[in-house]
């Protein structure tokens, strides 16, 4: 196999020197070998200025697609023959150039939806609202005044929308299309709601202020002017109108009556000031008064009951705010603090735990943070005749003392400034070491009597 594929390349080599001798003797430069791949580098600096301009211009010639030097018959430059001669091997499709009448379709079919972007604010139901009340009043500040669209427009704005559905032919076929696709029922509706013309008024301006009219009497009116009332106008619609005409005083036999002068009365002020106080019988309610009796009983009776149980109290909640108040005070034997409230303990024994409508405990830990996992009575912090402070754990979960483990049944020694950590709730117990010392002395006086 070796001997074979020596051979081959023998073989090779002798054909291409046959090659070569041959294109010396006719005179032509051998052809030289080379990739058709693109070899990609970096370009400098003259050279991308030269092809953002190249890319520009192209841009620029739109659908023609060939450059003009090329059409005038002017030779190309050297860079461009290497490329020619570099593409022959390869010939590259030409790309599919668009034809004018399909780039005018093209942008023909963006517009709409460009339009559609810019409808915006206008519904097909406000676009058929401000027809209707324009053909009925021929005044778009009394449409704007006197209709109700989805969204607050104001005049410049109807006017605006007004003459771009008579003038603007893209804006105009849209809003048709729209108007088109509406339910019957909203159109009923939308039509319900359409301006009185000055006509159909006059014509309401004939019944009476005095006269009591009927549904009939209005169909009768619909009846007799079908051409000048709007075609959607029910009786009852009329009846509606023309009784607030005759509130506002606008029926033809309705006069309006003047502003008094002198000395009358024009509003509620004026009439207060014109009173005299002191010509003003004061009425007495028995019935109000024995019931502010009652109230005023019950609450002397709670602050009693509040102030019985104040000496009861063994410990009090503090918020903690920026303020450095003192800790302790002459009655404060511990302080249980945490991070959003101190309990000050004030008695030799105090319970811990989680308080409920059955269960009243004397430190609260749900108000220092989530105690939806502390027992209901989850620790006793007590005090002996020594002076040595314990915490016995009477819960399900342990009490960490200092990193410690508390377990449920057992007791621990709380010194001073130890942490108490009781299901991710932290606290540290601060002892005031005065009183403590003055506890201690009495109990030694005792002992030695």
């Amino acid at each position: 196999m070796a001997s074979g594929a020596t051979s081959r390349s023998e073989d090779e080599e002798s054909l291409a020197g046959q090659k070569r001798g041959s294109a010396q003797a006719s005179g032509a430069i051998p052809k030289r070998r080379s990739s058709s791949r693109f070899i990609k580098r970096k370009k400098f600096d003259d050279e991308l200025v030269e092809s953002s301009l190249a890319k520009s211009s192209s841009r620029a010639k739109g659908a023609g697609g060939v450059e003009p030097g090329r059409c005038s018959g002017s030779e190309p430059s050297s860079s461009e023959k290497k490329k020619v001669s570099k593409s022959v091997s390869t010939p590259i499709a030409p790309s599919p150039v668009p034809t004018p009448g399909l780039a005018k379709r093209m942008k023909k079919s963006k517009q709409p939806l460009q339009v559609t972007k810019d409808l915006g604010r206008w519904k097909p139901a406000d676009d058929l609202l401000l027809i209707n009340a324009v053909l009925q009043t021929n005044d778009l500040t009394s449409v704007h005044l006197g209709v109700k669209f989805s969204c607050r427009f104001n005049l410049r704005e109807i006017q605006e929308r007004w003459y771009a559905l008579l003038y603007d032919p893209i804006i105009s076929k849209l809003a048709c299309q729209a108007m088109r696709q509406l339910h019957p029922e909203a159109i009923a509706a939308i039509q319900s709601k359409v301006l009185f013309s000055k006509a159909e008024e006059q014509l309401l301006n004939k019944v009476g202020s005095t006269s009591q009219p009927t549904l009939d009497t209005f169909q009768e009116l619909l009846h007799k002017h079908p051409d000048v009332f709007y075609p959607s106008r029910t009786a009852k619609a009329l009846q509606l109108h023309w009784q607030l005409m005759k509130q506002y005083y606008l029926l033809d036999d309705q006069t309006v009556q003047p502003l008094p002068k002198g000395d009358q009365v024009l509003n509620f002020s004026d009439a207060e000031d014109m009173l005299d106080d002191s010509k003003l019988k004061d009425v007495r309610d028995e019935v109000l008064e024995h019931e502010l009796t009652v109230a005023d009983r019950r609450q002397k009776r709670e602050i009693r009951q509040l102030e019985q149980e104040l000496h009861k109290w063994q410990v009090l909640v503090d918020s903690i705010t920026g303020m450095s108040s003192p800790d302790f005070d002459s009655q404060t034997l511990a302080v249980l603090r945490g991070r959003m409230v101190r309990y000050l303990m004030r008695s030799r024994e105090i319970t811990l735990g989680r308080a409920t409508k059955d269960n009243q405990i004397d430190v609260d830990l749900a108000l220092e943070g989530p105690a939806w996992k502390i027992s209901r009575k989850q620790g006793v912090i007590k005090l002996k005749n020594n002076g040595d402070f314990f915490i016995a754990n009477e819960g399900r979960r342990p009490i960490y003392i200092d990193g410690r483990p508390v377990l449920g049944g057992n007791k621990w020694k709380l010194n001073n400034n130890s942490v108490v950590e009781i299901a991710s709730l932290r606290f540290v117990f601060l002892i005031n070491q005065d009183l403590i010392a003055l506890i201690k002395a009495e109990a030694a006086k005792l002992a030695q009597q």
